[in-house]
């Protein structure tokens, strides 16, 4: 996918401040400190159109960023880290599921997960609402370089078996190396109709 503008539009925290839903959207989402804006940063080819922080559970607002004037991105929170306070963790699921079901031009999300963890009930909480809400999923596992090819194939296959699913259903993905990239551009692509330009 050729970029050829990435720009933040604006930060919500509830349906009120939402852009207007004038695009088709992806949004991504994963525990905290799982790569998440280090996949959006990789796909864009920005360094740093996405802040990423060392400290997880920083992005506490949803994040719109237009992309090629085609589409839009979302940034959702990150979800699951201890150190957030309550208050603030207790919040993350009410502002999530608002978007989810009140979102129209939402076509689908990216659910992302460390190749390193094994999903736990936040991540099967979210992919459940994917489902309630009829919502298409592109689930990605991030930091395949962390690992050994072996070591990879073996995680790969607890994570596919804790969320029941196919292998075929995820996508290794690693921003050092860049590997996954097209791919996921391609499931994003696919979902909101658009065709690869790559002549531009």
């Amino acid at each position: 996918m050729i970029i050829k503008s990435a720009e933040f539009i604006t930060s919500a925290t509830k349906a009120s401040q939402y852009p207007p839903a004038l695009l088709p959207e992806i949004a991504f989402a994963g525990r905290s400190n799982v790569g998440k804006s280090s996949l959006i940063n990789t796909l864009v080819n920005r360094k740093h159109l996405v802040k990423t922080s060392r400290t997880p559970g920083r992005t506490q607002m949803i994040n719109f960023f237009n992309i090629n004037n085609a589409m839009v991105f979302v940034d959702l929170p990150g979800y699951g880290y201890a150190r957030v306070p309550q208050a603030v963790r207790k919040q993350w699921g009410p502002m999530i599921e608002t978007f989810l079901s009140k979102r129209e031009t939402l076509k689908g999300v990216v659910v992302i997960l460390d190749i390193r963890r094994t999903p736990k009930t936040e991540d099967l909480d979210l992919i459940h609402w994917l489902n309630h809400y009829n919502i298409a999923r592109i689930l990605v596992i991030t930091k395949a370089d962390k690992l050994s090819k072996n070591r990879q194939l073996n995680h790969q296959a607890a994570i596919i078996q804790a969320l029941a699913i196919h292998k075929a259903e995820v996508i290794l993905f690693s921003a050092k190396t860049r590997l996954g990239r097209d791919a996921v551009w391609n499931a994003i692509l696919s979902l909101i109709n658009i065709k690869d330009d790559k002549s531009a």
